[in-house]
């Protein structure tokens, strides 16, 4: 049997955008061009799209996490309450269905982001972001959902030497819920000659199958009297007296509120549309390993694993012991273009494999059965946004910039609340300075690709130069700006 204790090599920084070797490629040959998650026996067929026009209490906007806890909240909390949910495509087939299924409680995507942004909320947030993890888990068993779901909680890894002090330091200010790993620990936990330290979140975080997911929430939707369309593209949003309508190609649902989660895809309302940006991240699902395999790089607490470059790497084992190997590039179209084409990019597939090998050089013959990419949609302050318009009778939700797949359902219960404020009042949800403030928008086009590739630029340059911020990223900062998977 391999040796799980890696021997480590002096060659670093480790990542880079170096050329790909054979066997890099060797790796991805084979792999189908679609998400792994998608692939699945279990997938529901197809529901029928929205023809003629229709009335109800609440019409959704979007079959994603975001669309469907909103539609199934609606329906706990008043199981009268006509609900119909409209999707352009099937339940799940955006980012629900590609993400790595990491499921944070994070509300702001990591404590240092918040403290940022949200100083004196942050006590609050954290706890609203444990108790929507804990309801997300208490859900899925509730309905019976089989999401695969595992308490595993996330390990961060340093891969570079000036990283260490910062994950030393992360923990200093946790008030115990985080443990530092060190070399010879991180090791112990999972082997790789690249890992110099660990941070272990044992509580804040589980893991799951996304689209599993999502299709056990649509089910439970249906089980609740949620009407639910699909293939049925909602194209225009405007008021109707008291009502509100959405058309859609094949009909339109007139109702009393909306609620759109349509996250990176175009709003229906042009305002959102300035401070969202369109990103793909792209990743790879390995063959099963066998047992010797997983031996040799451990792995027996089954973590989330990420590293904490600005360019970083995501991972994670299945129910059937393949590994997700995620992240790195994300990319920006000029125009925030969005376009099936981009779900493929050979480039980046090279690049995560060799990236993947350097890592696990033990399972450098491994070869990956599914390559893939995804668009998310990010912010400048990289977590949720909110909103009303018409009259208060629409609210909106964008900007969870690859952490939705826990806090979506945050994102449902705030998009409710504002729904019921005429009637009901400001509740603790609505009156959170994180839900009343808007982040900064980013420059309109043609000076958004330039912005935003400068900065990615200036990211990679930063985890190469020990992790020093350029006069680019620090003038950013200032601004309250940033770009961020």
């Amino acid at each position: 049997m391999p040796s799980r204790r890696a021997t480590f090599t002096p060659s670093m920084p480790v990542y880079g955008h170096d050329i790909p070797s054979s066997a890099a490629r060797a790796a991805i040959r084979r792999a189908a061009p679609g998400p792994f998650w998608l692939d699945d026996v279990a997938r529901p067929a197809p529901l029928a799209a929205l023809t003629g026009a229709v009335t109800t209490d609440l019409v959704v906007v979007g079959g994603g996490y975001s669309g469907l806890w909103t539609a199934l909240q609606a329906k706990e909390r008043d199981p009268g309450r006509d609900v119909v949910l409209v999707e352009a495509h099937r339940v799940g087939w955006a980012a629900s269905g590609r993400n790595g299924g990491f499921c944070a409680a994070s509300l702001t995507h990591g404590d240092a982001n918040g403290e940022q942004r949200f100083p004196l909320e942050m006590p609050l947030l954290r706890l609203l972001g444990q108790r929507n993890l804990e309801g997300l888990v208490e859900t899925v068993e509730r309905y019976g959902i089989d999401a695969q779901l595992e308490r595993t909680g996330t390990l961060d890894v340093a891969t570079e030497d000036y990283q260490v002090a910062d994950l030393v330091q992360q923990v200093a200010e946790s008030d115990g819920e985080l443990e530092f790993l060190d070399q010879e620990q991180v090791q112990h936990e999972i082997a790789s000659p690249l890992f110099r330290a660990g941070l272990r979140d044992r509580t804040g975080a589980v893991i799951l199958n996304p689209a599993r997911l999502a299709w056990g929430l649509r089910d439970a939707c249906l089980s609740l009297g949620v009407r639910i369309v699909e293939g049925s593209p909602a194209r225009r949003l405007w008021r109707d007296g008291d009502q509100v309508v959405v058309e859609t190609d094949g009909g339109r649902v007139t109702a009393a509120r909306a609620a759109l989660a349509t996250n990176a895809f175009p709003s229906l309302l042009k305002r959102v549309d300035a401070f969202i940006v369109p990103v793909y991240d792209y990743a790879l699902m390995s063959r099963p390993l066998s047992d010797a395999e997983l031996a040799s790089v451990g792995w027996s607490e089954r973590a989330g694993l990420g590293d904490v470059g600005n360019q970083f790497h995501y991972a994670r084992l299945s129910a059937d012991n393949r590994i997700l190997w995620g992240g790195y590039d994300a990319i920006y179209h000029r125009g925030g273009r969005i376009r099936p084409e981009y779900e493929q990019r050979p480039e980046t597939f090279e690049r995560l494999a060799h990236h993947f090998q350097l890592t696990f050089p033990q399972l450098t013959d491994v070869e990956f059965t599914h390559a893939w990419g995804g668009v998310i949609d990010t912010c400048s302050r990289f977590s949720p946004f909110f909103g009303t318009a018409l009259g208060g009778r629409v609210a909106y939700v964008a900007g969870y910039t690859g952490l939705g797949v826990g806090s979506t359902r945050f994102g449902a219960q705030v998009m409710l609340d504002l729904l019921d404020v005429p009637e009901r009042g400001e509740t603790e949800l609505t009156m959170l300075s994180m839900v009343r403030r808007f982040p900064v928008p980013f420059p309109p086009e043609p000076l958004a690709y330039p912005v935003i590739e400068a900065t990615r630029w200036s990211l990679d340059r930063a985890d190469h130069t020990e992790g020093k911020r350029n006069l680019w990223l620090r003038t950013l900062d200032a601004f309250g700006l940033g770009f961020d998977s």
